[in-house]
């Protein structure tokens, strides 16, 4: 790393191509740099009102309860979990990657008893499984994340919310990764609870959890016979904070509100549907390109319970891995992601989301691939992947190419 004239550290140029973050996009770098307000200047609050009436675009919900947690994506889960869920609570958690563990460990915390539903890694959780945990007693919470970024799987979510709704039990997604990247329909699936992050299809910095619930939700917290074990994550004093009230339970991140509030306005002015084009587009190029370079994806599920936004290649026998990564890194600048637990030296995932999915990336990422995998003695067509890559570009109807 490099210092400016001040001594300053001016880290080095970066093609952000892992599982997340992705590249902050230039209208959300210069919000932040805007001067800080107090948390309830009256500009600020306003600034809050639109935040909030976004991140209902974003989710496509009409909930009145929608806005971020200050902190991660895990935070706004462990806000959601540890509000609506009291000790001894009966909680159903779908397991088929590292962030179903994640919320098997949070739901734990909070004194839950946990029923996980596991799944393959790489398979969807069915929806008779999830049923067949709810006909075993009354449950508080099914906890599912809909984009699975250890495998790249992405749930189906509408059938078991409906399950979910028979069994008089809460429906909780983890959306950290999908949320303007992929629909995530609140109202029309009847999700009850959805948690997102910003540094993944937004292309904001981490720091803030875009968080949404509805009505069933505000009952069982009105409900609750014991204290919110968090303070800091409690819904209800949140919520009271993002409300007229205005209750003084922290100050927000300011820099990061304004960040959020640009991510979320180029959201909209881009369109849901073309964002969601968009990202299919770059994903279906890149996978194209893999496969002319003789790489498999992992999983086995079909192209609909697939990530758009999240690639994991399977690492050829006789190919180093960390060698692999380290080297498109030092080279070319260019960072993919590593796995988690089993699959840990086994696949690389590379995401194409947000801002960072774009058709240069993609072809960018391709030729370096190529070269690096031959350095190792990787037998391809050199220029194989990013000829399959323009193929697929070129076969694209140009009016739905997104903008």
């Amino acid at each position: 790393m490099t210092t400016d004239p001040s001594g300053e550290p001016v880290p080095g140029p970066r093609i952000l191509l892992g599982p997340g973050p992705s590249t902050a996009d230039p209208r959300v770098l210069r919000a932040m740099a805007a001067p800080l307000l107090g948390q309830f200047d009256p500009e600020f609050t306003a600034i809050m009102n639109e935040v909030m009436a976004l991140c209902r675009f974003a989710f496509q919900t009409q909930n009145q309860r929608a806005f971020p947690v200050s902190g991660t994506g895990r935070a706004g889960l462990e806000a959601a979990i540890v509000s609506l869920v009291e000790p001894g609570d009966r909680v159903v958690v779908g397991e088929c990657g590292r962030f179903g563990l994640l919320l098997i460990e949070i739901a734990e915390r909070c004194g839950a008893e946990v029923v996980p539903v596991k799944a393959e890694w790489g398979r969807v959780i069915e929806p008779e499984a999830i049923e067949a945990a709810l006909q075993g007693g009354r449950t508080r919470l099914v906890a599912l994340v809909q984009g699975e970024t250890s495998t790249g799987v992405l749930q189906p979510l509408e059938d078991i919310a409906r399950l979910c709704r028979h069994h008089e039990a809460l429906l909780l997604a983890d959306a950290v990764v999908t949320l303007g990247g992929s629909e995530v329909a609140v109202d029309r699936w009847q999700v009850d609870v959805a948690v997102a992050g910003t540094q993944k299809c937004l292309s904001c910095p981490s720091g803030l959890a875009p968080l949404t619930y509805n009505e069933r939700a505000e009952r069982v917290l009105a409900a609750r016979t014991t204290k919110i074990r968090s303070n800091y994550l409690d819904l209800t004093q949140l919520a009271r904070y993002w409300s007229p009230a205005r209750f003084n339970h922290h100050t927000a991140p300011t820099a990061m509100v304004y960040g959020l509030r640009a991510a979320l306005r180029a959201l909209h002015e881009e369109g849901l549907e073309r964002r969601f084009a968009r990202h299919r587009l770059h994903v279906d190029a890149l996978r194209a390109g893999l496969d002319a370079l003789r790489l498999t994806l992992f999983g086995k599920e079909p192209p609909a319970h697939r990530l758009p936004m999240l690639t994991p290649v399977v690492v050829p026998d006789g190919i180093d891995e960390l060698r692999v990564r380290s080297t498109l890194l030092q080279d070319f600048g260019i960072e993919i992601g590593a796995a988690f637990g089993p699959l840990q030296g086994r696949i690389w995932r590379i995401g194409t989301m947000g801002a960072s999915a774009t058709r240069r990336n993609v072809l960018l990422c391709l030729a370096a691939l190529d070269t690096v995998l031959r350095q190792q003695g990787w037998r391809a067509v050199p220029g194989a992947g990013v000829d399959a890559a323009l193929a697929h570009y070129a076969s694209v109807d140009a009016d739905e190419l997104p903008a």
